[in-house]
């Protein structure tokens, strides 16, 4: 367990790309070849915290002059994804977490029951929160380990739902994203993408960047629109020019250096995918294989981040004026990417859908955030975080996600029942697309 904890405790930036150094000799890549690939990832991703970070910093202090500007009083502060991480892994039940994912996914790998092999091992600590939330609630830390493992199977079944999409938008061939606080927004994307469809008037409107930029010209790049919602924010903060001027800038850079990190996380991944995929081919010539990544590799995307930061100033006004909620975006207003990134390939890039179907999210999202603050506040203190003077605490990743509420929601009223009928769904979700779907449907 201590071997397992300082694994975990050497973060993302370290963990990826070991994790993707021994999967590429696994797959029978060349010594040379697996090591060039982890340390490209591992730098790609560095690069890629050191943007988010750039964007937290510069919106965190953005967001707390807007709350300070108009007065908003709400007594639940949004810690943030890292906190909630810390929280999640800092408990006995939480540090369980990979080692049964690993399992899980092995076992569902060998039995043809999911295309996706799961290299992205550090954000497992979602599924980690959803049976620390579980333990919290009930007390039955049987439970909270069983829930980790149904999650487990949630986030397979929609990884594999989500390749498809993937690959046709964003263009990642065998790449999916198992990530649990990204993929249950394509749960609500999908119907309400049918809706938009029969909708007169919001079925004709082109809204992608390339649609964007085409009708407006240079004011339609990503760069400048960037600037220009930085420029936005820093207005709605009370900013004086100076300062307004700075966001504007660091934004603009946002939106265009996230795409070259991106760039370079999937020159290293590239040949760990064709490996894997060569395999598969030769092993098992009628199975795919997926492999799953940090939804990171989507949030550098124009339509993503243009949405998202557009979504900033929404979501504050959503938690201001929605009736009962109490929390205040504050540390995860930078990751809103995280929650909408998926959303994205559904829309096909449309910015207005992808901001009308995110406000919805969002908005339904604040009252879990806001109905697990109790829950979330005991996992904190019984994993010793530091509260600061804070009092009451939650988060928008994972607080936020319909799986959150599900989870919690299930497992207080039925509790095993309540877990295993989501496990049953999940697990015969998993034998539908993957056994009878490929193969024409279920025999009849």
């Amino acid at each position: 367990m201590q071997v397992l904890q300082w694994f975990v405790d050497l973060g993302a930036n370290v963990m990826l790309p070991m994790i993707i150094f021994v999967f590429a000799l696994i797959l029978g890549t060349k010594l040379k070849n697996a090591f060039y690939a982890g340390l490209t990832v591992g730098i790609g991703f560095v690069g890629l915290n050191l943007i988010i970070e750039l964007l937290t910093s510069s919106l965190g202090p953005a967001a707390e002059s807007m709350v300070a500007r108009f007065d908003f009083d709400l007594n639940t502060i949004d810690v943030g994804w890292s906190a909630a991480a810390a929280i999640s892994y800092g408990t006995a039940l939480g540090s369980l977490a990979i080692p049964i994912a690993l399992g899980i996914n092995f076992v569902l790998l060998l039995f043809g029951l999911t295309k996706t092999l799961n290299v992205d091992v550090w954000n497992y600590w979602h599924v980690a929160f959803t049976g620390s939330l579980v333990y919290a609630m009930t007390n039955d830390f049987a439970l909270g380990l069983f829930t980790i493992a149904v999650h487990v199977l949630v986030i397979f079944l929609l990884a594999d739902l989500l390749a498809p999409d993937i690959a046709n938008y964003f263009g990642y061939k065998q790449i999916t994203f198992p990530h649990a606080a990204s993929a249950p927004s394509y749960f609500l994307a999908k119907p309400l993408d049918a809706v938009f469809e029969r909708v007169p008037g919001l079925n004709r409107i082109e809204a992608s960047p390339e649609a964007i930029q085409k009708r407006f010209g240079f004011l339609g790049d990503s760069m400048v629109i960037g600037t220009l919602l930085g420029l936005i924010i820093g207005v709605l903060a009370g900013y004086n020019v100076t300062d307004t001027l700075q966001l504007a800038i660091k934004t603009g850079a946002v939106l265009v250096l996230m795409p070259k990190m991106v760039a370079l996380l999937m020159e290293g991944l590239n040949p760990i995918s064709e490996a894997g995929s060569n395999i598969i081919k030769k092993r098992f010539p009628d199975r795919d294989l997926y492999i799953g990544m940090d939804s990171a590799l989507s949030v550098g995307h124009p339509a993503v981040l243009s949405a998202s930061l557009l979504m900033v100033p929404i979501t504050l006004l959503l938690a201001v004026v929605l009736p009962g909620n109490t929390v205040l975006p504050f540390g995860d207003l930078a990751t809103l990417p995280f929650l909408v990134c998926l959303m994205v390939p559904v829309f096909r890039g449309n910015i207005l859908r992808t901001l009308i179907a995110a406000t919805v999210y969002i908005g339904i999202g604040l009252y879990i955030a806001t109905w697990i603050t109790p829950l979330f506040t005991e996992m904190a203190m019984a994993a010793d975080f530091d509260m600061d003077d804070y009092t009451s605490i939650s988060a928008l990743v994972d607080g936020a996600v319909w799986t959150t509420g599900l989870f919690a929601g299930l497992g207080k009223l039925l509790h095993w029942y309540g877990i295993g009928f989501i496990g049953l769904l999940a697990f015969g979700g998993l034998v539908f697309i993957n056994k009878f779907k490929n193969r024409g449907g279920p025999p009849s």
